[in-house]
């Protein structure tokens, strides 16, 4: 148990808590961390931090301190892909231990948080995150918690499953297409191969054959089918997305075969988006923003596959609230509000 003493007559005892100290703009962090031993020279210190009183730990029969407490909960809710630190001022912090997608459910998480003195804070799902990146926090509220309010977070990620992993990004071969008469016949010079090898070197993809082809959806549909024959892992159909007549990419994933999951989302950018599955490949035919745009809905699709995960139509219709772009003069995604 912690027990309240006065600063001045704790020489000898063990601190029970981290003691915080903040010196605006410019240190704020431990000055004392917890198991240390109080000396006589650390008073002053103490009591210039306005610490007169401290809590020194002696713990008592099914009680847990909020270091070991985090710990135990960091250890039961971090799936696959997860490391921690060390508590500092009793907070465990959750790191990606590799490069790969966030997931953090929902369902375990607010099971947590639903609990007496248990809190977890995490990212927001489903968003890319960085090999050494914090993705979440955990802590105890009180110093000291019982027992029981440890065992039961333990026992919610026994029964439901871990609070948040992160999935590796597998490194996929995909077929690109470049639609359009004006690319095919030399008159300009194609960039969407390029964006597109950009978008991919990001998680370790390539693209495994690239494609010229004028518009006409028979021609496309041949060549989807073919770099699926071929062993592409993912199809990309870049231009001719629009209504104009001459725009007949969707027409030529359609007559592929694949099974059309959408046709338009609601995410600017990236309204005249499309994504399909020929068998257990993706097909997506990429509108023009991904050209003129740093973020569009293909940020939000492209690290999902990566994944290997599937997409469904529910996923993508219900992304209205938090589809809209701001258009940021310096674009920070994932670190904003974007498709969350």
């Amino acid at each position: 148990m912690l027990k309240k003493v006065p600063v001045r007559e704790s020489v000898g005892l063990i601190l029970g808590h981290d003691v915080t100290k903040v010196v605006p703009g410019e240190f704020k962090g431990a000055a004392f961390r917890k198991g240390h031993k109080i000396r006589a020279e650390d008073i002053p210190q103490l009591l210039d931090m306005g610490k007169e009183h401290i809590y020194v730990y002696e713990p008592g029969a099914g009680e847990v301190h909020e270091d070991e407490a985090a710990l135990r909960l960091a250890t039961a809710l971090a799936g696959e892909g997860l490391k921690w630190a060390e508590p500092k001022e009793g907070k465990v912090s959750l790191v990606a231990a590799r490069p790969g997608l966030l997931r953090a459910y929902r369902r375990v998480v607010d099971l947590v948080n639903s609990q007496e003195d248990t809190v977890v804070a995490t990212l927001h799902d489903a968003q890319p995150v960085a090999e050494g990146q914090v993705v979440a926090g955990v802590r105890v509220i009180p110093l000291v918690v019982p027992e029981a309010t440890v065992t039961a977070v333990e026992q919610i990620a026994a029964e439901k499953g871990p609070a948040l992993e992160v999935k590796a990004f597998k490194n996929l071969e995909v077929g690109v297409i470049v639609t359009g008469n004006e690319v095919f016949s030399g008159r300009i010079h194609d960039v969407f191969a390029p964006r597109v090898r950009e978008k991919l070197d990001q998680f370790g993809s390539s693209i495994g054959r690239l494609l010229y082809l004028p518009d006409g959806a028979a021609g496309i549909a041949a060549a989807i089918k073919e770099m699926v024959a071929q062993g592409m892992e993912m199809v990309l159909v870049c231009g001719g997305m629009s209504v104009d007549a001459d725009d007949t990419t969707p027409a030529g994933i359609s007559q592929s075969g694949a099974a059309v999951v959408v046709r338009g989302t609601p995410i600017f950018p990236g309204a005249m988006f499309m994504l399909a599955y020929l068998g257990e490949v993706p097909v997506l035919g990429l509108p023009a923003c991904v050209l003129h745009d740093p973020t569009t809905v293909f940020d939000l699709v492209l690290p999902r596959l990566l994944a290997r995960e599937k997409v469904t139509r529910e996923e993508i219709i219900t992304r209205g609230v938090g589809g809209l772009c701001r258009q940021c003069a310096t674009c920070t995604y994932p670190a904003c509000s974007f498709g969350k």
